[in-house]
């Protein structure tokens, strides 16, 4: 905490302190608990009027050094064995009343950064989950180094295992990694439902990326993350809701589609937003053309697979077959009975592209897990 401009420590705020030497010198009693609590308390306020502990221990001293000579049995006039006796006892009290200073401080210290974790984490679910008044929530962002009235995107990182908190050590290493490299501006770091989330201005795409680098490989003794999706560039504060949701999108339609790439981005997957923009629809069409896979032997998931990985592989038999574990006769047949059961040849470019799509929409669903 920083000392407010023009308040300087002055005797006075020690209050009974000198008092209490006095007192201690002429019995050379302890200090007693309720002397040691209205320390404590000093000390915090001393930490909320923003003076330094260091500051406050200064003070102290000074004032132990100026009223000393005038202690009862440290002057000139008390034998030497008295004044060890009560050199030692003031010596015990100010040690006591130095620590119970440094008690109060850390402990006002300690609440105002509770306080601020959590006007911080309150400002990110309202960032992420718009839930607060544009104008305020922009008003707060300034606080924590974002300037809402520009575009941002965001990037959101997953790993495996437990997910990321505050104090992970991975979030401090990527602080540290891009905040000393691009300087505390319009960034935001932070988590998510155990994920890593980077805020960022959506013109600084280098940022963007050397987050995703960094948190993909960030180092020995550090475990990276599994994959990092990022979301378009949106204006406003909620610009920043809708960049998350796409991120976290992307995330999701990874995992239900098997997508390999440990980099998703948004804007190259916008097909599948589109392809459920109307469920019952696509519902429709994966009853429609790929219900009669599940009479097949095994069902119709070998086939909706054998579909997966011929469209991976362009069409080229050989190379599909390869993937699969099959020979090439073993894949033709399968593809005939494709063709057989649904009546879509995959052969016919148009037809072909039905039975992707009615694929991609299967996996979406969930089909055939799922009842659609």
């Amino acid at each position: 905490m920083t000392r407010p401009h023009g308040k300087e420590l002055h005797p006075g705020y020690l209050g009974a302190y000198t008092s209490l030497l006095a007192e201690v010198s002429a019995t050379g009693r302890l200090l007693r608990r309720v002397e040691l609590d209205t320390l404590r308390d000093l000390g915090e306020h001393a930490a909320e009027a923003g003076h330094t502990l260091r500051d406050l221990i200064g003070l102290c001293l000074a004032e132990t050094r100026r009223c000393l000579p005038a202690l009862p049995g440290v002057s000139h006039a008390a034998g030497p064995t008295e004044r060890v006796r009560t050199g030692d006892a003031v010596l015990a009290a100010v040690e006591a009343a130095v620590a119970a200073f440094g008690e109060g401080h850390e402990r006002a210290q300690r609440l105002a950064v509770r306080q601020e974790e959590a006007e911080r984490r309150e400002f990110i679910d309202d960032l992420l989950y718009g839930r607060s008044d544009p104008g305020r929530l922009a008003e707060r962002a300034t606080r924590f180094g974002l300037r809402l009235g520009r575009s941002h995107a965001v990037a959101v990182a997953v790993g495996d295992g437990p997910g990321f908190d505050e104090i992970h050590p991975l979030v401090r290493r990527i602080e540290r990694e891009l905040l000393g490299r691009f300087g505390e501006h319009d960034v935001l770091i932070t988590t998510k439902d155990g994920r890593l989330v980077c805020v960022a201005g959506a013109g600084d795409e280098a940022m963007l990326e050397a987050f995703g680098a960094v948190v993909q490989h960030p180092g020995a003794g550090y475990r990276g993350a599994r994959r990092v999706a990022f979301g378009r560039g949106h204006a406003g504060p909620g610009g920043v809701v809708r960049s998350y949701e796409e991120a976290l999108g992307a995330l999701e339609t990874a995992d239900r589609l098997a997508i390999a790439e440990p980099v998703l981005r948004a804007a190259e997957l916008l097909v599948f937003p589109v392809l459920m923009r109307d469920r019952e629809a696509m519902a429709d069409l994966v009853r429609d053309v790929l219900g009669p896979l599940t009479q097949a032997r095994g069902g119709a998931e070998p086939l909706l697979e054998t579909l997966r990985v011929c469209a991976a592989s362009g069409y080229v038999n050989a190379e599909a077959a390869r993937r699969l574990g099959l020979s090439v006769r073993t894949l033709s047949y399968r593809l005939d009975r494709i063709k057989a059961l649904t009546g879509h040849d995959p052969s016919e470019p148009l037809q072909r592209f039905t039975l992707e799509t009615a694929a991609l929409g299967a996996r979406l669903l969930g089909w055939p897990d799922q009842e659609i």
